[in-house]
This record gives structure tokens, C-alpha cells and sequence, in this order.
């Protein structure tokens, strides 16, 4: 009887890396030296399984060895830790290295893009997508929050008027306001050197508050790379706020 070998978790030089990001609304890949996203639609019914399916359909000409996943929630020790809001179900528990048969990274998406986007000190990302992603990295410390569903004002969540169904409710003038408070808020409150804005929704705003900048959405297939060619992000802790660089 033969054992299949568990995939290798070691990085190593010159290695192709494919880096998927999920988002409520689309699944993005790119494969390094590779310029051009693809993507194809996700949604309120997507497994984790049509997941799979639609990468390895949309890769079949690329060829990889290790894969870096931005997944759209709680993600501890490497795993999703609760199924996510705006997806389908199925998503705890479920064999991603088994299903893509390549090694396999995965942390939460907005600290993937986070990764991505940092220029050391201490940084606040915010993700203005169809949710709202959030993650604080100090010093090279990653820590993914779930901001996104605290309270903030009249019995809404900050993702109630930050995301996308925020967007649509107050109008984008009301919404911007409501970006520039909340940014205000959250960066007194972590005390951060900046403020990076990503996801989709950030080229609605005319202005920025102080002290904050632009992010890129491709960020995120940069913060893939960086997991497996970056030594400071060689860590599976490393989404669980421990220090990059470091094991246990």
C-alpha cells in the first residue's frame, strides 16, 4: 500500500506561487511573474468545493507549486476558525491541500492584502469591499480582526455602514462621511503611524482623512507572495498576531 507524501511546507527558491483571493463578490488569482488577474463570480452560495473547481478551471495552463489563500473570515492556526458571512457553507473543516494537491497558506483576506500594503511601523488596513476587512500589523505583528461586526452607531455594525449594503443605504456622500469618521476613530484608538484603504470600494472616495493612503487590490496577490518568499511572513502564527518571522 502506498502512502501519498503530505505536501511540503518548506519555500524554496525560484518556487511558482498562485495566490487566490475570495472575496463576496468575485475569486481572484494570479500566478507570480504572471501580470493579469483572472476571476470568476462567487456569491451568497459558494462552497468551498465550486471554489476549487473554478481555480483549477481557470489554471489549467499554469503551472505551481505553492498556493497563498485570502479567505473572507476568522482564520486560526492556518484554517478558517468560523464559515464566512457573505459565502455558502462548508467552508471549516474542509481539505484545501488535498483539494489542490500543492502546499497551502491561508489567512484571513484583508491581512493578506494588509501584508501587501505594509511599509513597516504600525499600520491600520481597512478593507472597503462587499464587507469590511480589517487587520493591524505593528512592527511586523499581523493581527486579522473582525472589526467589521462592532458596534458602531444607531444598532449597526461598522460593516453596516462601511460595506457595500452601507454604500447603497446612506448614499455616497453619507458614506464617505461615514469612511472618514471611521477612520478617524479606529486610527486614535490603535494609535497607527497610517492608514491604508483597499478593496473595491476605496475609488469612491474624493479625499482621504490624514495620515492615509490608497491601497491596491492587487496588493493582495502581493501579500500571497510575500507568505512563501518573505522571511518575516514564514509562519503559520503568523495571522494570529505573532510575530512574523517566528514559530509557536
Amino acid at each position: 500500500m502506498t502512502t501519498r507524501k503530505p505536501p511540503r511546507k518548506t519555500a524554496r527558491p525560484g518556487q511558482r506561487i498562485l495566490a487566490i483571493d475570495i472575496g463576496g463578490s468575485h475569486v481572484k488569482l494570479l500566478l507570480s511573474g504572471q501580470e493579469e488577474p483572472r476571476r470568476f463570480d462567487s456569491g451568497p452560495t459558494l462552497t468551498p468545493r465550486q471554489m476549487i473547481t473554478g481555480v483549477k478551471k481557470l489554471t489549467r495552463d499554469w503551472r505551481f507549486d505553492v498556493v497563498s489563500i485570502g479567505y473572507p473570515g476568522v482564520v486560526w492556526h492556518g484554517r478558517p476558525a468560523l464559515e464566512p458571512h457573505n459565502l455558502g457553507t462548508g467552508w471549516v473543516g474542509f481539505d484545501y491541500e488535498g483539494a489542490m494537491g500543492k502546499p497551502v497558506r491561508m489567512l484571513n483576506d484583508a491581512a493578506m492584502q494588509a501584508i501587501g500594503s505594509y511599509d513597516g511601523g504600525r499600520m491600520l488596513f481597512l478593507g472597503l469591499g462587499t464587507g469590511l476587512g480589517t487587520t493591524l500589523i505593528i512592527d511586523g505583528m499581523v493581527e486579522a480582526m473582525e472589526l467589521g461586526h462592532v458596534p458602531y452607531r444607531k444598532g449597526r455594525t461598522y460593516e453596516d455602514y462601511l460595506g457595500e449594503a452601507g454604500l447603497e443605504r446612506l448614499g455616497t456622500r453619507k458614506w464617505r462621511k461615514a469612511v472618514q469618521d471611521v477612520v478617524e476613530r479606529l486610527s486614535t484608538a490603535f494609535e497607527v503611524d497610517y492608514v491604508v484603504l483597499g478593496g473595491g470600494n476605496v475609488r469612491k472616495l474624493k479625499t482621504l482623512p490624514a495620515h492615509t493612503r490608497h491601497g491596491d487590490n492587487d496588493n493582495a496577490f502581493k501579500g500571497g507572495f510575500r507568505l512563501w518568499t518573505d522571511p518575516r511572513w514564514q509562519t503559520t502564527g503568523l495571522a494570529q498576531g505573532k510575530p512574523a518571522g517566528k514559530k509557536g
